[in-house]
């Protein structure tokens, strides 16, 4: 079966990243394809008998970028398998970056053809929102405003190696004190439980880590927030799942994001683990690629 991955998003969130991981995994990559001509190169890589494709679809594209979602919604229906990834990052991140590259927004002049006037990068932001906005909500988002490239590409590499379920189930664990990620479908609040920070012998480890885990596991509302995440996910999946939905993130969040989030993530990971859940930690240093 034909895979097909397409990569999407906000400009300067690290489609670039994405798109050269997948191209270094064997995928035949094509970047800025116009959305009219999707279809036949879906159909002419078949007929080659490619089996990894990626595409790159966004606001650069020439033609009629709303129609997008249409038709991927089109090729679904006809049988294509389709894993769409969405990148994102918050106005703070966007900005810092294209004034590090010092490249420019690629609505930019196209915006000032039609206005008559330079916009600024904000509006040019606030416009490739809009534009994409049926897309987010549609899709699994990636949100990269605090992901390293490292992070990122291990990221994407175990998204398209995902098993197809009627669910992607992501478990996620993330810091507070560095904001909510935006990618988050779910969000639950673990910092009412026993912080191991505060013992000098198990701040330098993580949640992952035996010595971490046996100090949790020994508090009974440690057990019983784990408990009452599952029982609320088991309650409310199969509705999801219903709702057509391709993914589903859980984000579980702690003041450092390093011991109580990362070890109820991984709980709750292996109570799930029947649906094949991808798990990640924003607050750790990323996997080494093979």
């Amino acid at each position: 079966m034909q895979n097909i991955v397409l990569i999407t998003g906000i400009s300067g969130s690290g489609k670039s990243v994405a798109l050269n991981l997948l191209e270094d995994a064997g995928y035949i990559c094509v970047d800025n394809l116009p959305v009219r001509f999707l279809r036949e190169f879906i159909s002419t890589t078949r007929e080659q008998g490619v089996e990894r494709v990626a595409v790159a679809i966004d606001v650069r594209t020439v033609g009629h970028l709303d129609e997008l979602p249409a038709t991927i919604q089109e090729l679904r229906a006809q049988g294509t398998t389709f894993r769409v990834i969405f990148l994102d990052a918050n106005d703070h991140t966007l900005r810092q970056r294209y004034s590090e590259s010092r490249r420019r927004h690629p609505l930019t002049d196209r915006l000032a053809q039609e206005e008559g006037r330079v916009p600024s990068l904000q509006e040019c932001i606030d416009t490739e929102r809009e534009m994409l906005a049926p897309l987010r909500e549609q899709e699994h988002t990636i949100d990269t405003s605090d992901l390293t490239p490292g992070q990122l590409r291990a990221w994407v590499r175990d998204l398209v190696r995902a098993d197809r379920a009627p669910v992607v189930l992501t478990f996620a664990s993330f810091a507070y004190k560095r904001g909510v990620p935006g990618d988050a479908d779910l969000v639950f609040d673990v910092r009412c439980l026993p912080n191991p920070h505060y013992d000098q012998a198990l701040r330098p480890l993580t949640g992952k880590d035996e010595p971490v885990a046996k100090w949790l596991a020994q508090f009974g509302s440690v057990e019983a927030m784990i408990n009452d995440i599952a029982g609320y996910i088991e309650r409310w999946l199969p509705l999801y799942m219903q709702d057509t939905r391709n993914y589903l993130t859980v984000a579980i969040g702690c003041t450092g994001g390093k011991h109580r989030s990362v070890y109820v993530t991984e709980e709750l990971a292996r109570r799930f683990a029947a649906h094949a859940p991808l798990v990640r930690h924003r607050n750790q240093p990323p996997p080494e690629l093979p």
